[in-house]
């Protein structure tokens, strides 16, 4: 399969590599959330359906959330990113921050990473695993959503979403 720019947008999105490097971008994703680790507590099963991407400077993180209020925030350096063409995208991960009720609990040093992938056409799939070695407690998200499609501009017409 050949990659292009059209097919690569929603992938470089939730990488953060669609937005301005100064300037802080958040993005809402719907899908399934498979899997929710907290510090060794498996939470998979009130996982929400919606994962947060924010970018701002060179962090990047993702948020996930359970429906008892519980929070998991994976980030790491955005300007770490790894990318090579013989495997999916890895994020490393220098801290995850835990939270309930909308406090997060502070942030906990953390190693590992979050891997992009495509388990199947028109899907993309982010899981995150990290260790927090002072800890030693484990923490682990996975989330699949439908990528995003946008209409394709007729050849030779001005470029959508121009101001009307």
């Amino acid at each position: 399969m050949t990659m292009t720019l059209r097919t690569l947008a929603p992938v470089l999105l939730l990488l953060g590599l669609a937005a301005p490097a100064a300037a802080q971008t958040a993005v809402k994703l719907e899908g399934t959330c498979e899997k929710l680790v907290i510090a060794g507590q498996d939470l998979s099963d009130s996982c929400k359906g919606v994962l947060t991407n924010t970018v701002a400077r060179n962090l990047t993180s993702f948020d996930f959330a359970a429906e008892d209020g519980q929070t998991l925030s994976f980030g790491g350096s955005g300007a770490q990113q790894e990318r090579t063409e013989e495997t999916d995208p890895l994020q490393p991960i220098s801290r995850v921050v835990p939270g309930k009720g909308g406090a997060a609990q502070g942030p906990v040093l953390a190693v590992g990473a979050c891997r992009f992938s495509t388990p199947e056409p028109g899907k993309t799939a982010i899981t995150c695993e990290a260790t927090a070695p002072g800890q030693n407690a484990t923490y682990a998200g996975t989330f699949v959503t439908q990528a995003r499609t946008t209409a394709a501009a007729p050849e030779g017409s001005a470029a959508s979403g121009a101001a009307k």
